[in-house]
């Protein structure tokens, strides 16, 4: 079955960076994409950025645009987040997903916390 195992959150300052990796396995199929998504405490869950299976295409969230870069490691089979310039508001759980070949965001990690203190 499919897994995602997200790791690298913590808590880092104001203007700090922290990368996020995500671990996956057990695919049957080539997903469409990899994303990273983010939830606050009281908030939706909000998109941040995805890739294509192929690595070739990045879309972000215009919160995170210039600031994040997501990238993937084909020899490891993980998906990065590069976060810098950190910013309170970044903070949320963030988590991993994988998308199939109906577009459809359907394999999540567990998530993990990144908090970020001014």
């Amino acid at each position: 079955q499919v897994q995602l195992v997200e790791s690298g959150g913590g808590l880092v300052q104001a203007g700090g960076s922290l990368r996020l990796s995500c671990a996956a396995s057990g695919f049957t199929f080539s997903p469409t994409a990899m994303g990273w998504f983010r939830q606050a405490p009281g908030k939706e869950r909000q998109f941040v950025a995805d890739i294509n299976w192929g690595g070739a295409s990045t879309d972000y969230a215009d919160s995170v645009k210039g600031r994040f870069t997501i990238s993937r490691d084909y020899a490891k089979n993980t998906v990065s987040l590069q976060m810098n310039s950190l910013k309170p508001e970044d903070t949320a759980v963030y988590y991993c997903a994988a998308r199939d070949a109906f577009d459809r965001y359907k394999y999540w990690g567990q998530g993990t916390q990144v908090t970020v203190s001014s």
